[in-house]
């Protein structure tokens, strides 16, 4: 790691927040009177990946950090950018930051994560094992793509029993998924929630198949520049968990960037190690977003940046069990003017039509009226985007009895 300059700005924390956020889109910008696709796209190129995540209780999570910066954008839009054909192709799925959308102008620097797939490294083990062993099943199924057109595992399969778990895969499953991670296939449209599986000359712009391949230092450190655009600032650990590049190859490209000028150290408030921002940066001066965030969302997907820069301890809380639970199931961090404000427990009851609000736990020092009432305000936006005529709140505790009364003083509340 490079020594640290004399002459290395310093950032307090609330200026290195600021800069986060608004490199993240939250900038309170009003959304625009009419959605059109430029400002889904403008904003994913911003953030460089969206991360996709199966579960569906409130929306599937790639949908919300659109929401939360832009508000009520029509879904539509982002399903014409990530699966239409031609020209409305924007995006493209791959193992960005887990499994992402990603803009199709990073289709290039994600080769090289292709070619070490093919190699059965950077894949999980039992893949890994698959490519190495079942090579025929392999080209039997890229043939059937050939031949077909986009195909899902399920027409595949050769098999009689129902799947089980998600390792519990058909051998077509697997071969696919191989298929993909090395870049053979990649994903033309879902049906449903299942992937869609075609070649990518039938699928990505000409333009992006036939770009001169570069090689794999350059693709990384052009991934970390991305990374430290759609961040502000960040440590290495930050930027490298970006795109979940490895730590050598990701500290030789941050030296690189430093030499060449395309970044530059430097030292934030409360943080042991160096940072780094684009040359010339500028915080904003304030940030007045108030925003539901995805448990999945950019700004906070990495735990260990979202405490040092808003002091908010947060675990997604899913996979233990319901007695062991703090917060609740699917929590949504609440953003409001700089602060991770409160944490909300929600669930889309869409057979009921109502947003079913099960937990509202409030952060030291809690919040102002103000903030209630943009907490109550966000809530019935989002009921509305997802549809649902309802809010319906369950939480027992004082601060749901607050958010209650902020809903009936704005009369928000459906019931």
């Amino acid at each position: 790691m490079p020594a640290e300059l004399p002459n290395q700005q310093q950032l307090s924390i609330k200026q290195a927040r600021r800069l986060a956020l608004a490199a993240q889109g939250f900038n309170g910008r009003q959304p625009p009177a009419a959605f059109k696709a430029s400002h889904v796209t403008q904003l994913i190129e911003r953030l460089g990946v969206l991360q996709i995540d199966s579960v569906n209780a409130l929306v599937r999570s790639h949908y919300l950090p659109l929401y939360s910066r832009l508000g009520n954008y029509p879904q539509k839009l982002l399903d014409q950018a990530a699966w239409s054909q031609g020209r409305q192709r924007k995006l493209f799925e791959y193992w960005g930051h887990e499994a992402s959308l990603l803009p199709v102008e990073l289709y290039p620097l994600m080769r090289w994560r292709m070619h070490r797939a093919a190699q059965g490294e950077g894949i999980y083990q039992q893949l890994s094992r698959f490519g190495r062993e079942q090579q025929p099943t392999i080209a039997r199924v890229l043939q059937a793509v050939r031949d077909q057109g986009a195909l899902g595992a399920g027409s595949l399969s050769t098999r009689q029993e129902r799947a089980g778990p998600w390792w519990d895969w058909s051998a077509e499953k697997h071969a696919l998924e191989w298929l993909f991670a090395a870049g053979e296939v990649t994903v033309a449209g879902r049906r449903g929630f299942e992937r869609l599986y075609d070649l990518p000359e039938r699928v990505l712009p000409s333009s992006i198949i036939h770009h001169p391949e570069l090689t794999e230092s350059d693709a990384q450190r052009g991934l970390l520049l991305q990374a430290v655009k759609a961040l502000g600032v960040g440590t290495e650990k930050d930027i490298r968990d970006y795109f979940r590049q490895d730590p050598a190859p990701a500290r030789a490209g941050i030296a690189e960037l430093l030499e060449e000028g395309a970044i530059e150290a430097v030292r934030v408030q409360g943080w042991k190690q160096p940072a780094y921002a684009l040359p010339g940066f500028k915080a904003p001066r304030k940030v007045t977003a108030s925003a539901l965030l995805s448990p999945f969302d950019s700004l906070i997907w990495e735990r260990a940046r979202t405490e040092r820069l808003f002091d908010f301890h947060y675990r997604l809380e899913i996979y233990t069990p319901a007695h062991k639970r703090v917060y609740g199931y699917y929590v949504l961090p609440f953003l409001h003017h700089e602060r991770i404000a409160a944490r909300i427990d929600l669930r889309a009851e869409r057979a009921a039509g109502r947003l079913a609000v099960h937990a509202v736990h409030e952060e030291e020092p809690g919040l102002d009226e103000e903030g209630m009432h943009a907490l109550a305000a966000n809530l019935r936006q989002l009921a509305d985007w997802l549809g649902l005529p309802e809010v319906q709140i369950n939480c027992k505790r004082a601060s749901a009895a607050r958010l209650r009364a902020a809903f009936t003083r704005q009369r928000l509340l459906h019931l």
